[in-house]
């Protein structure tokens, strides 16, 4: 029989994971190889061939493959934002300078608050002369040979990555493609991104942002994503369906994802939400928090009922980006994190990281800081390799950072690599907070779900900081985002602002806007590949009471759009509002509610990789070994057994202290802990009974 096989990659800071599903067999495969941060595409490559060879197939059995990228997200954190230019009306080029009053940590902080240099310099700013009303119709028109000026002007000062936004062009584009146009003949080289196309939704100064971010990071995502598309024809002398992972929990090709580069910029970490989201799923977890660890960060999400949240008020770094995203909250605490001195003296961890190269001083590449990896390594509660002995660490390395460091600290060395730990977990513990309690969510109504190769080493110190029931690790945790990856659908979002009050709001106007975007919506799931009845369409709406600055996203249900159904959308809103505010104005006649934005989101199903049920084990469960680990600086060191997750089998009890390894990730069980196997294999932690 002959494989068919899919892949799913996801290239973190550290490692490359890589997992093949093959459709015929319904066999899963996973493995890792490390990261090339000076080019990706290598480490991305070499993962291909590591799989492959596991398969024993080569590229003619690969159906598609599938790709969390952090190129967009990575440039943003880091602010790498080449020379761009910004288009706009004229009279409105101070719109990034004005931006909003929000003022960050309150203003109990703003005497101290420097409002940030803007995306564009005000000197890169140029307006052209035209305006459109509201509702799209022409006040002034559209001054062609300003355009022009202005064009030539970006021309002559080299700017070639350029962002326009007009006013009200969500309701009408015309000024917009027309600038375009212009410039396509007086700019050839630049590379344009229309806030018509980017975010039709009003409220200019997000719009505007989102649209630039977008432009931003348009040029390296389409050289990284082309150069891969192109190296890809190497496995079986043919274009290879290549897709790219998007913010919104959605897939989309490489030939497509170059035009919408701003969709990707939480690419990674949705991927690790949704295949995390399936995996708690199965295993009978319907509320669920993420914790993705990686070398540089950590990502946390919720999910309930099998969905992550989603959000329209996300932001990457110091850049709002108004697109629906998965609501993921990153938090610099990876196991590259850097442990250093502040001017006070006092112990700090992150969000600095050694990253992949240098890395850690474990890694023996001539790191120079203590990282969190290397306070794990010197307590013993991982082993001293990586990927089930590939990667060989320096112990003596780590003990003899983690010892200069403590001396710095006046402290014994396990209290300082402790210390370490600590921070770190508090810093996770906090993240978690912020999508929970932060939004009016108990955290302790919550499974935990780790993974990552340093998500689940501080599993036990989070049950114990926020109160948790219980965490889950998922089989082959590293490799969960990659995993994800082949359990997502191709997914496009498409917006139109609508503004009206529900009692003035006509059936037909809102049912020719859901057409109109569902048009758009089929036609790009046509171009990938989707015969008409794969299509699936999903409508949303925003809603707010008259007079809220902020809306709330409601599901609008299948069918005919008539009173009865507007009437159910308000209904609903009512609901939503009360859930999430403690509040509602359902019986107050008095408060109108208003409608702000149609959604309708595009989907063309896939073939998910089954997660199978295993046979239960006769419940033994035999250490490989010991070795001397520190869970608690006050208590010492004591010899610890060692268990290979892969000799566990369902009904297996560990009670701690124990270290449970794996190849790609390890789960240090503290004292007082126990963790059973459940039928999916997943390891499920809890704090002992008599505890």
């Amino acid at each position: 029989m002959s494989q068919r096989i899919r892949i799913g990659i996801d290239t973190g800071g550290t490692f490359t994971d890589v997992v093949a599903f093959d459709e015929t067999s319904g066999e899963i495969v996973t493995t890792k190889t490390p990261s090339t941060p000076s080019n990706p595409a290598d480490g991305f490559l070499a993962g291909i061939d590591k799989v492959l060879g596991l398969l024993g197939a080569d590229g003619s059995a690969i159906e598609a493959v599938s790709h969390g990228t952090t190129v967009a997200t990575n440039q943003l954190l880091e602010g790498k934002v080449d020379r761009l230019g910004f288009v706009t009306n004229t009279g409105y080029e101070a719109m990034l300078e004005i931006a909003r009053q929000s003022v960050p940590d309150g203003y109990g902080n703003s005497y101290f608050w420097v409002k940030p240099s803007r995306i564009v310099p005000r000197d890169l700013v140029r307006g052209v002369e035209g305006r459109l009303a509201v509702d799209g119709s022409e006040v002034r028109p559209f001054d062609e040979e300003g355009a022009r000026e202005v064009a030539r002007w970006y021309r002559a000062q080299g700017v070639t990555t350029l962002g326009v936004c007009f006013l009200h062009a969500y309701a009408n584009p015309e000024h917009e493609e027309r600038m375009r146009a212009v410039l396509a003949e007086e700019h050839p080289d630049a590379v344009v991104s229309l806030s018509s196309q980017v975010l039709r939704e009003y409220r200019e100064y997000e719009r505007a942002m989102t649209t630039l971010v977008d432009a931003a990071v348009k040029p390296r995502l389409s050289a990284y994503v082309n150069n891969i598309k192109a190296r890809l024809t190497s496995y079986d002398d043919r274009e290879l369906p290549f897709y790219v992972m998007k913010s919104n929990g959605g897939v989309l090709s490489a030939d497509e994802v170059v035009h919408q580069p701003i969709t990707t910029v939480l690419s990674g970490p949705a991927a690790g939400a949704l295949g995390a989201a399936l995996i708690a799923q199965v295993a009978g977890f319907d509320k669920v928090l993420t914790s993705d660890g990686g070398g540089t960060s950590t990502d946390v999400s919720v999910v309930i009922d099998g969905e992550p949240t989603l959000t329209t008020e996300g932001s990457v770094g110091a850049f709002p980006s108004k697109i629906p995203m998965i609501d993921v909250v990153t938090v610099g605490a990876g196991g590259g994190s850097i442990a250093w001195l502040s001017p006070e003296g006092t112990l700090k961890v992150g969000p600095q990281s050694a990253g992949a190269d240098p890395g850690p001083l474990c890694y023996g590449k001539g790191g120079a800081d203590v990282t969190i990896t290397d306070a794990h390594v010197f307590l013993g509660r991982i082993p001293p390799h990586l990927l089930g002995g590939e990667i060989p660490l320096d112990v003596e390395a780590a003990r003899t950072g983690v010892e200069e460091l403590a001396a710095r600290l006046e402290l014994a060395p396990e209290a300082c690599a402790s210390g370490v730990l600590e921070i770190s977990a508090w810093n996770q513990a906090n993240a978690l907070r912020q999508v929970t309690v932060k939004r009016g969510l108990d955290v302790r109504d919550f499974t935990l779900v780790t993974f990552g190769g340093s998500g689940s080493l501080l599993l036990c110190r989070l049950v114990d900081i926020l109160g948790l029931e219980a965490v889950l690790v998922p089989p082959d945790p590293g490799n969960v985002s990659a995993f994800g990856l082949l359990t997502v659908d191709v997914k496009n979002d498409y917006v139109q602002t609508h503004v009206s009050l529900a009692e003035s709001l006509e059936p037909g106007d809102v049912a020719a806007v859901y057409d109109d975007l569902a048009t758009q919506a089929a036609g790009a799931l046509a171009k990938e590949g989707f015969a008409p009845e794969q299509h699936h369409f999903v409508r949303t709406a925003d809603l707010r009471y008259f007079g809220q600055a902020f809306e709330v996203r409601v599901a609008v249900p299948e069918g005919d759009v008539d009173r009865a159904l507007l009437d159910e959308v308000a209904r609903r809103f009512h609901a939503e509002h009360r859930g999430l505010y403690g509040y509602d104005f359902a019986d107050d006649a008095g408060q109108q509610v208003e409608w702000v934005n149609l959604r309708v989101s595009g989907v063309g199903p896939i073939q998910r990789p089954e997660i199978r049920k295993h046979a239960s084990g006769d419940g033994s469960v035999v250490p490989r070994g010991e070795r001397e680990v520190c869970f608690d600086a006050a208590e010492g060191w004591s010899s610890t057994p060692l268990y290979w997750r892969a000799d566990l089998a369902p009904g297996a009890v560990v009670d701690g202290p124990a270290v449970i390894e794996e190849f790609g990730s390890t789960v240090p069980l503290h004292p007082g802990f126990t963790a059973r196997v459940d039928d999916h294999l997943n390891i499920i932690v809890t704090r002992k009974a008599d505890q």
